[in-house]
């Protein structure tokens, strides 16, 4: 049989915004709470911090305001064990802000993002020494929807094609509606998730954006392009697309205290277990135990499971691993 395209071990570069993020205490709401704990908030650093966590080598590329809140996020990043030494720092624009709204089961998000500092990324930092050293580079569509420079910087690192770089591109569409202009996100993030090596997207992100009757083999036939194509079906299961097969793998069962940042764990996850040289279902398994550690906490990041837990989960038979998706993490 035929093995399974994977990028090669080595160091990851994300490329993105990252905000300071406002939010109250679990189960108070942004209305009547009077104290507001500040975190940081981006998909792309939750994705090198993560992988930072599971020992991967990774640096973040982004600008940040030259200001209180933009120290503070490049210090909570950097804390995490990510190289930020190439993160610029703007005197003339903010760093962005997020403020969470927690309401029953589901968390409103406002941004305060216009013209921040990372809104001026543009394609010129591809050109950054890191990228030549870099197995994967990680973007997301939340880039391509802040400004038409951070735009260009997205097409123009999915325009590049394999044969010209040394790297992989990894690309989750991570749709967020409240950034693009009605009617506007679903041909260009479809174009661009189609052009990249790795691909992650939702299942319910992909029934919003192209056809609510999508099931995820449909997903691919939208995808044919990727390398490896990864469509999550929310808590219960991910399924991993290549030209050599398929993968389905259950979602492990855990309490959720906030959704926010799972997916971005899962596609550390994921990634790290392609860089290690596992098997699809061992990358799909480490992608579901690195989302739990984003479920059970209130911001972004949380922590992972002890690693003998990680290793014991991974080495399970399917049909007990089966199991432990109907339990509790």
């Amino acid at each position: 049989m035929t093995s399974v395209w994977r990028p090669a071990e080595g160091p990851v570069v994300c490329i993105g915004e990252t905000m300071a993020a406002l939010a109250p205490a679990p189960a108070q709401s942004l209305e009547t709470a009077e104290d507001l704990r500040v975190s940081v908030a981006g998909a792309e650093s939750n994705v090198a911090m993560y992988l930072a966590d599971l020992g991967i080598p990774v640096s973040w590329l982004s600008a940040l305001g030259d200001d209180a809140l933009g120290r503070r996020v490049c210090a909570a990043v950097g804390a995490a064990g990510v190289d930020v030494s190439g993160v610029r720092f703007d005197r003339d624009r903010p760093t962005g802000l997020l403020v969470k709204d927690p309401a029953g089961t589901r968390t409103r998000v406002h941004y305060y993002r216009r013209d921040s500092a990372a809104s001026a990324l543009g394609p010129d930092i591809l050109d950054d020494d890191r990228l030549r050293s870099a197995s994967v580079v990680h973007v997301t569509g939340v880039t391509a929807a802040l400004s038409p420079s951070c735009r260009s910087l997205v097409v123009q690192a999915l325009a590049t094609p394999p044969s010209e770089r040394s790297y992989a591109i990894s690309f989750d569409v991570n749709h967020r509606p409240a950034l693009w202009q009605p009617g506007t996100a679903a041909p260009l993030l479809r174009d661009l998730a189609d052009r990249a090596d790795i691909t992650f997207v939702g299942l319910d992100e992909a029934q919003d954006l192209w056809d609510p009757g999508l099931q995820p083999a449909d997903v691919r036939e939208l995808l044919p392009h990727p390398r490896l194509l990864v469509v999550k079906d929310g808590g219960s299961t991910a399924t991993a697309f290549s030209d050599e097969g398929t993968w389905t793998v259950p979602a492990l069962r855990t309490d959720v205290v906030e959704p926010v940042g799972a997916g971005d764990a899962f596609a550390a996850g994921f990634l790290t277990g392609l860089l290690r040289g596992g098997d699809m279902r061992s990358a799909l398994r480490l992608g579901h135990i690195t989302a739990t550690s984003a479920l059970k906490v209130t911001g972004d990041h949380g922590p992972l499971p002890h690693r003998a837990r990680i290793k014991r989960l991974l080495d399970l038979p399917a049909h007990e691993w089966a199991e432990e998706g109907s339990g509790s993490l």
